[in-house]
């Protein structure tokens, strides 16, 4: 299938950890699912185009994703829902056996951390898993902390902000051998790098359909059979129970159309890494005292996170913006924070480090050409920034 996006004339779009761009055939496809207005719940005709829609996308989302069955999976608005419904879910069921205690890694979205911090509130224990500067998780302290008390352990598959992969696999293993579950936030990784839920072999995994060219409004939540969780939201019949209210079906055919695309996920995968790779390479050797955060360890092929001192890293993200470049200096859902990034924190940065972060994300319509003029109008206004903080010479300190 041929692959473009609803890209915006004049601008060069770095941030597709944020969001991606809307794709074509989405877009051409919008006017024929407005037609499939009925309730996919009603059992007369105008429902039915809608039910076909649900059952379809879940049949393809299941199959891309390797789930073992496409009813597996819960239809939700997004993946902070998804991951509340994960955490509250498992809780409020665990509550019942007395397994109070979650782990959670020190990395992960504010949809994570946030919700952990609620279910404490709740009487739950909630036990942070560190996460070292070289972007590799902390083994040895996770199996500290793992014990028979632990219901539920919540590590992302891909950071937002370094792209650091983190080995699931490994950690869902340890977890089940003191009878815990676990659950892996896959948001950042769909798209970027094949996912196959049987492999990693976790009982919950988390989705967002506009990380991946579809619309906003769907996520998904992936629930193994045999797992029980309590439902945030009472009310019909809907997604087995597990969440009440009519489905988005607009969005969720958003999100089975881009299903579409599996096929071109490894070759652009390769493609994504060679151009982060270039952008590394002149980055490094360009500016002076750049760094790559979590740039030792396994990280997603489209994502870098650059730290550039003497250069503060929202003056730089407004300086590129107005010279046509969408980037971002950490998530998107903590921008505006006058704090530094709480990841880079927790990695060990400093303080004065993690404010001249820069986050790029590239997606699979990028270029070299616009890597090169990236670059290229990155080294000038560093260079301009920079000689605005040097003293002139001879002039007396005051």
């Amino acid at each position: 299938m041929e692959f473009s996006t609803l890209r915006a004339k004049g601008r060069v779009y770095l941030d597709h950890n944020a969001t991606a761009p809307l794709a074509q055939s989405v877009a051409a496809r919008v006017p024929e699912w407005l037609e499939q207005w009925g309730n996919p719940s009603s059992i007369h005709q105008s429902g039915r185009g809608p039910k076909a829609v649900l059952r379809e996308t879940r049949n393809r989302m299941a199959q891309m994703i390797g789930a073992g069955a496409p009813l597996e999976l819960i239809f939700t608005s997004g993946g902070t829902e998804a991951n509340n419904l994960a955490l509250k879910g498992v809780f409020e069921k665990a509550r019942m056996n007395e397994r109070r205690r979650i782990l959670v890694s020190s990395v992960e979205h504010p949809s994570v951390r946030r919700t952990a911090e609620y279910l404490e509130s709740r009487g739950a224990e909630i036990a942070i898993i560190p996460v070292l500067r070289s972007g590799r998780i902390d083994l040895d302290a996770y199996e500290r902390l793992l014990d028979e008390n632990v219901a539920l352990v919540s590590v992302m598959l891909a950071n937002n902000e370094t792209g650091n992969i983190f080995p699931v696999k490994k950690l869902a293993e340890l977890a089940h051998s003191k009878g815990a579950l676990f659950h892996a936030d896959c948001v950042q990784a769909l798209g970027k790098i094949p996912v196959n839920l049987r492999d990693l072999g976790v009982d919950l995994a988390t989705f967002s359909g506009h990380k991946f060219y579809g619309l906003k409004g769907v996520g998904v939540l992936y629930v193994r059979r045999g797992v029980n969780l309590e439902s945030l939201i009472h009310g019909g019949a809907q997604e087995r129970h597990r969440l009440g209210g009519t489905e988005n079906t607009w969005d969720i055919a958003s999100l089975g159309e881009m299903c579409g695309f599996q096929g071109q996920i490894d070759s652009r995968a390769e493609e994504l890494k060679r151009l982060r790779d270039h952008l590394e390479t002149r980055a490094l050797a360009e500016i002076s005292g750049v760094s790559i955060t979590g740039g030792e360890s396994e990280r997603l092929p489209n994502t870098s996170s650059l730290v550039i001192p003497g250069v503060d890293g929202e003056t730089l993200l407004m300086n590129l913006d107005m010279r046509g470049f969408s980037v971002s200096t950490g998530a998107a859902c903590s921008s505006g924070s006058p704090e530094p990034s709480p990841v880079l924190l927790a990695m060990g940065l400093a303080r004065a480090e993690a404010q001249t972060s820069l986050r790029v994300g590239l997606g699979w319509e990028n270029t070299q050409a616009e890597i090169d003029l990236f670059v290229d109008e990155l080294i000038l206004i560093v260079e301009r920034i920079r000689s605005f903080e040097r003293p002139v010479l001879g002039e007396a300190n005051v």
